[in-house]
């Protein structure tokens, strides 16, 4: 009985510390060595010797202890709870039927650049290519479904790398492969990818370098808008 009660447990949550860090981690540690190194408290090869190890750090606790001897890194405000993200979406959050259908039969099919991601889309490859790029999308939705399949075809999906992304899925001669991925924000965007490979392939991954803008400020800029249209009457 005891083995079965342990073999439910489910998996702690990652700690904070042990998340991968992003490149607007390193970015965020490399400017304190750099304020650090102007007022004096490092050395010009401290400072070199240090930001080699942050551009080769993984995680995010280890960008920090490059910092824990620096005032800044203490100055900071402290990083609410993380809170891990559930594998499936919450219940009745998603539509059953998609905003929007990509489908390539015997051809390529793609959705990216500045495009607004509904929260439920649909890709279909048979015999053809599917490419979906959200890097660039704008997000009117923390939660947001993919429907992946995959009949003798390829089906590309990439994500900003400060979202979270979970995968449910698999492959029958085929891959099925997602990145799961963190955000440290409990309010970005998550992306589910729902997608079945046949003798194909799905796959489902952050493009580094690039990073959803803040909800809070697109929520700003449609109330501005709308302002603007009331007072332009």
């Amino acid at each position: 009985m005891d083995l079965q009660k342990h073999a439910q447990t489910e998996p702690a949550a990652p700690r904070l510390s042990e998340l991968r860090a992003s490149d607007a981690d390193r970015d965020r540690i490399a400017d304190i060595l750099r304020e650090a190194l102007g007022e004096g408290r490092l050395t010009a090869d401290e400072h070199a010797e240090r930001v080699e190890g942050v551009l080769n750090a993984k995680t995010v606790g280890e960008l920090e202890v490059f910092i824990q001897d620096l005032p800044a890194a203490h100055q900071r405000t402290a990083a609410p709870a993380y809170t891990p993200v559930p594998p499936r979406p919450t219940p009745g959050a998603i539509p059953v039927e998609a905003d929007a259908n990509v489908v390539a039969v015997f051809s390529t099919a793609s959705r990216k650049g500045r495009w607004r991601a509904g929260r439920r889309l649909h890709a279909y490859a048979v015999f053809g290519t599917v490419e979906i790029d959200l890097s660039e999308a704008i997000f009117e939705y923390q939660q947001v479904v993919i429907k992946a399949v995959a009949v003798f075809g390829d089906v590309q999906i990439r994500v900003p790398e400060n979202v979270s992304l979970r995968g449910t899925g698999g492959g029958v001669l085929g891959n099925f492969e997602v990145d799961t991925l963190d955000s440290v924000d409990s309010e970005a965007p998550v992306v589910y990818v729902d997608g079945l490979a046949v003798l194909g392939n799905v796959e489902a991954r952050p493009r580094r370098r690039k990073l959803v803008e803040d909800i809070l400020d697109r929520v700003q800029q449609k109330v501005d808008r709308t302002l603007r249209k009331h007072l332009d009457r």
